[in-house]
């Protein structure tokens, strides 16, 4: 039976060893299946974009360089041929899938014989539960150094999907961050240690964690409290300012329209426009 060191969910060793599942953990490691492995993970990381261009695809030599005979010179037919100076290239990359498959139960062999591998060498921890409420790098931080693991490159298998623990150690580019069943051999074999939920091992899924008090959660929470407050009030004065602004406004306008009615009224009415009289015969 192989056995892992087994730590609290606050960095604590425990007196007693953590017994791996001997179902998986049987210490085999079949190097060959491993190189497999690793090969078609890097193989199908390539993108396949490498191109040159070929002696049709360079622009220029559209005629001989000189005529065929009388020169003394060899025979040239044109100055994109790949022997010449900026002429085509032969037989070089092209667009092409590198795209590789590995049969499943290899895959899962190999990713079996990758735990194996450093559960033997000692490189396999064990925590009870990864306890993060919210993203916190120095916490994270905090942890592997009482791990012993700061420094290194390590591979964190949660038992389930973890966003906080996920947000904590992207900030720390020797961390990473996974579910323990997307792991894969290259994944596990890239880290120089590996911590595994405890949850993840024995298939007992963690309850999450209990909401923490605001003001608990951060000795700056009634300074907090206390700003947000100041700003509610600073938003109930701005606001009382403009409705005082818009009212006096509109009593502006009312004074204005009553002065202006007024004024109509004062006006005499315009006397009608006499009529022109009808010309007699004989006036000019």
């Amino acid at each position: 039976m192989i056995e892992a060191p087994h730590y609290s969910e606050a960095g604590a060793k425990r007196d007693a060893q953590f017994a791996l599942p001997s179902d998986f953990f049987d210490g085999t490691v079949n190097e060959p299946v491993l190189h497999q492995a690793v090969k078609v993970y890097l193989n199908n990381q390539r993108q396949g974009t490498a191109k040159t261009k070929t002696r049709s695809f360079v622009s220029g030599g559209n005629q001989k360089p000189w005529k065929q005979k009388g020169t003394g010179r060899a025979r040239q037919g044109s100055t994109r041929a790949p022997h010449w100076r900026g002429g085509g290239v032969v037989f070089g990359p092209i667009p092409r899938d590198y795209r590789t498959d590995i049969p499943r139960k290899v895959k899962q062999l190999a990713r079996k014989s990758a735990l194996n591998a450093r559960a033997r060498e000692g490189a396999l921890h064990v925590v009870e539960r990864f306890a993060f409420r919210r993203p916190k790098t120095a916490q994270l931080a905090a942890l592997l150094a009482s791990l012993g693991l700061d420094g290194r490159k390590v591979l964190l298998l949660t038992a389930v999907a973890n966003e906080p623990l996920y947000l904590s150690g992207r900030n720390i580019p020797t961390v990473d961050v996974m579910p323990y069943p997307e792991a894969s051999a290259y994944d596990i074999l890239w880290a120089e240690a590996v911590v595994v939920e405890e949850g993840a091992l024995t298939g007992v899924v963690p309850e999450p964690l209990a909401d923490e008090p605001e003001e608990a959660a951060s000795p700056k929470a009634p300074k907090r409290s206390a700003v947000k407050a100041a700003k509610t009030a600073k938003t109930a004065k701005t606001a009382k300012k403009t409705e005082a602004k818009a009212a006096k406004k509109s009593a502006t306008k009312a004074k204005a329209a009553k002065k202006s009615t007024a004024k109509a009224a004062k006006k005499p009415a315009k006397k009608p426009a006499a009529k022109p009289k009808p010309k007699k015969k004989g006036d000019k």
